[in-house]
């Protein structure tokens, strides 16, 4: 089904307000699916994308943009979210598929994998940002929708908490390089751990810096 990329910027709504403004700008009401990504930016991990359907009937206070929440927070209101909300997806691209696609086809298809997984069908799926996966069902994107629309926000809650348990995962594994910390982040720490180790399997090679740490000649010393 064709998509819809209408730029939105409106006036913050939340919960079920932006169910049914929304709702009511496509000519009918119905299930709304928000959807956001964590992770594209960091030089490893995977990109991980997650879909939440809202009850109208049950709103989860506090529900707001994941980079406006402390770990802790984020982690009780992923609890409340996944035990409230109608219905959650995760999808999750590998960092195999990031160097194979490219970090935006690989997000949307982390995207696409998210929708898939929500047990019920929406009428409408709103994406934070301007760009959209190829959907079977109506879709909008909507410019700073994790600030906007409460079921995008909790979206970005999911995905962020389930990338950071991922990394954390990778901190195990790889404990030199500070996983735990940056969560795969070019922060000075992890640019300099890559210099000093070169790339794990959780690296991004095609990320320049990556790249750059891979081709280097010889390693510093520890």
């Amino acid at each position: 089904m064709r998509t819809r990329t209408t730029r939105r910027t409106g006036a913050p709504l939340t919960g079920a307000a932006a169910a049914h403004q929304y709702a009511f700008d496509w000519g009918g009401e119905g299930l709304i699916a928000g959807v956001d990504e964590a992770g594209r930016g960091p030089l490893a991990g995977p990109v991980v994308a997650a879909a939440v359907i809202l009850d109208d009937q049950d709103p989860i206070e506090g529900v707001t943009d994941s980079k406006a929440l402390s770990a802790a927070r984020r982690e009780r209101l992923y609890d409340a979210i996944r035990a409230r909300a109608l219905c959650v997806g995760v999808g999750v691209a590998s960092v195999e598929e990031i160097d194979r696609l490219n970090i935006l086809q690989a997000t949307l298809l982390a995207m696409q994998r998210a929708v898939a997984g929500l047990r019920l069908r929406p009428s409408l799926v709103l994406v934070d940002g301007n760009r959209l996966p190829v959907l079977d069902v109506r879709a909008e994107a909507v410019v700073r929708g994790d600030a906007t629309v409460a079921a995008i926000a909790a979206a970005s809650i999911l995905a962020k908490v389930t990338r950071d348990r991922l990394m954390d995962e990778a901190h195990a594994a790889y404990p030199a390089y500070g996983f735990d910390r940056h969560r795969g982040y070019g922060t000075a720490q992890h640019v300099q751990a890559l210099r000093t180790h070169g790339p794990t399997p959780w690296h991004r090679r095609s990320f320049a810096p990556v790249a750059a740490a891979q081709r280097a000649p010889a390693r510093e010393a520890a």
